[in-house]
């Protein structure tokens, strides 16, 4: 009867363990009705959690079974309320005394860090933005790191005609701002790397036709948030390869079981992540797993593809519990690689973190010397990064940009499902590697120009012929877009300072038949197996097509930089707004048979009614040394 009565509790526990959760959100005032901002909101007894944006708002998810919230902060009380019928929540928090002795054993405590963390800027909700050499986002038990970004500007063609970048098919900002915006926040102004969120979409570009494996399309419009300059419209398509006519595949799955991965959101979703890529996999494939924390080994030796049991029992194994020895876990995995190589096959090693590298190999230099020897080898490296409070993006960008390999933040299943079933072939199979544009302008028609996102992509003009210089790489059916925005010749702008002619220079500005080209856009890349490079160009004309008359690339991409530049507080934002964001956005949705570019058009009512109920002013962070 004992054991019937066991059975029966398991049974209904589990039952009531799956119910859904719901959404709570609500405000945190102190005693004089003052909104605090940056106070841990989490789930009792789980590590669950947000924080209060800059107007003290919260929103939090909770479990069906959830019992209660704790709200916490530095200087107040903590304080634990029941979770009752209602949505909203009115939270009121008392100031705890400090005593002096109490200061020191917080500042023992953060002396215990680790030195690679002590040595960050860390940001708090209310202090004023950073200026410095990397971005954190700290809240109460919580750190975010993202690199900096300097917001190109306009750049005079009499002075600086050649431009050059290097290609980026990362989608990873994205689903992170996605991420904040769901969570009630404004994300940080560096964690908007808008090139990203363009290429998140895909677009209705040509497929190649002829020797090359990536083609090139170009149009120029007028800009709609600044009136008198234009926008061109740039986007390259690689060669979509058939599933069948895909390489084998030898894949380590390097996955991050430390204890900082222990939350709904990072190690459990992470299992069903791989369960979904595990799918996908053929006879032919080859895959192990590598897991560390404090110390790293293998799960799994080598299996086949087809083995999709074997596979998905072994990750089932997987716990979170320890330090993390990131540098270590990537050298054993690299190892497994390199003993399996397929020398005409995709031999990549697929790390799935949090990026918080602390134990081991956690330099980063000395990690980019490893990724980048083992890129030469011919063994890539992908990131695919989990979780939140403790993100660290400034890590695993310059990893995967170091590796070859793509770099995407998987914030749900439905973000899994896009990155290793419907992009498949972009994510594991590269076409063409140390991909890099270079642009010439002409005077005769552009007076200045800007690029739109990619200032982590720069090069200098002279790395373009260089192929010891590393660029990004075009997988199976990626697509890249970038948006130029230029002031016209004889166009006044006060976004164009006054600069001197050049002394020196004979005079470069076309003639004849070439007077009648705007630009001109040039490719270089290389094959998977080459280190010689390949070279194509592309003349675009000096004639401008009607905003509404453009393709659906051109209105839905704009759309999206638009977005990106009012996310950022853009000083070249001129008339841009969350209204003619949705409006160009809806007019442009095509197919959309996954419903990416409605889910873009809610993201923004969000992050419009974020604005709006702050008067127009964003949730920044700001620098607390």
């Amino acid at each position: 009867m004992k054991t019937k009565l066991i059975i029966l509790l398991a049974m209904l526990f589990s039952a009531f363990a799956f119910l859904p959760e719901r959404l709570i959100k609500g405000k945190v005032t102190d005693g004089a009705n003052a909104l605090i901002a940056g106070v841990r909101v989490a789930i009792q007894g789980s590590p669950v959690g947000t924080a209060t944006d800059q107007g003290g708002h919260f929103t939090i998810r909770v479990p069906r079974l959830g019992r209660a919230l704790v709200f916490s902060k530095s200087g107040y009380k903590a304080l634990t309320l029941p979770i009752t019928s209602d949505s909203v929540m009115k939270v009121v928090l008392t100031q705890a005394s400090v005593k002096k002795k109490d200061i020191a054993r917080e500042e023992l405590k953060d002396s215990e860090q680790p030195v690679m963390v002590r040595k960050m800027f860390t940001f708090d909700m209310a202090a004023a933005p950073s200026t410095h050499s990397e971005t954190i986002l700290a809240m109460p038990q919580a750190t975010e790191s993202y690199k900096p970004i300097n917001e190109n500007g306009f750049l005079s063609v009499g002075q600086q005609p050649v431009t050059t970048f290097s290609v980026d098919v990362d989608r990873a900002a994205y689903s992170n701002v996605r991420r904040f915006l769901n969570n009630g926040q404004m994300p940080p102004e560096d964690a908007v790397r808008i090139e990203e969120m363009i290429n998140y979409f895909d677009y209705d570009y040509p497929q190649p036709r002829g020797e090359h494996p990536v083609a090139i399309v170009a149009e120029t419009t007028d800009s709609p948030w600044n009136p008198g300059l234009k926008l061109v419209h740039i986007g390259l398509q690689a060669k979509t390869v058939s599933a069948e006519n895909l390489s084998a595949s030898n894949l380590v799955f390097l996955i991050d079981v430390s204890g900082s991965m222990n939350e709904a959101n990072k190690l459990p979703l992470l299992k069903q992540a791989f369960k979904l890529l595990a799918d996908q996999l053929r006879v032919e494939d080859k895959i192990s797993i590598v897991a560390y924390a404090g110390s790293a080994g293998m799960v799994l030796a080598p299996t086949s593809g087809s083995e999709k049991k074997t596979i998905k029992d072994a990750l089932d194994k997987l716990e979170a519990g320890g330090s993390t020895a990131g540098g270590e876990g990537i050298e054993l995995a690299y190892d497994l690689a390199k003993k399996h190589f397929l020398p005409k096959g995709n031999n990549r090693v697929i790390l799935a973190t949090d990026g918080d590298f602390n134990v081991g190999i956690s330099n980063e230099s000395e990690l980019q010397k490893l990724i980048e020897e083992k890129r030469k080898a011919g063994i890539f490296l992908s990131v695919m990064g989990f979780g939140m409070g403790n993100y660290k993006d400034s890590h695993v960008e310059t990893l995967a940009d170091k590796g070859n390999g793509n770099y995407a933040y998987i914030d749900n299943i439905q973000e899994a499902r896009k990155v290793f079933v419907q992009e498949f072939g972009g994510t594991l199979f590269t076409i063409a590697k140390d991909v890099k544009i270079q642009i010439e302008f002409n005077p005769a028609h552009v007076q200045a120009y800007r690029l739109i996102g990619y200032e982590n992509r720069a090069l200098r003009n002279d790395e373009f012929n260089d192929d010891r210089k590393d660029a990004g790489d075009m997988g199976s059916g990626h697509t890249v877009t970038a948006i130029y925005e230029i002031v016209p010749s004889g166009v006044k702008s006060p976004y164009v300072a006054t600069t001197d002619a050049l002394k020196y220079q004979p005079g470069n500005a076309a003639t004849g038949s070439s007077n009648k080209e705007m630009m001109t856009i040039k490719v270089r890349y290389k094959q998977p197996d080459s280190e010689k490079s390949k070279l194509f160009d592309l003349p675009v004309p000096a004639t401008t097509v009607a905003f509404d008359q453009c393709s659906a690339n051109l209105r839905f991409a704009s759309a999206v930089a638009e977005f990106g530049l009012l996310l950022r507080g853009s000083e070249f934002k001129g008339s841009a707004s969350y209204a003619d964001v949705i409006r160009r956005a809806r007019a442009a949705f095509g197919k959309d048979e996954e419903g990416y570019r409605s889910e873009f058009v809610q993201l923004v009512k969000v992050a419009q009614s974020l604005d709006g109920s702050q008067e127009g002013t964003r949730t920044d962070v700001r620098v607390r040394r």
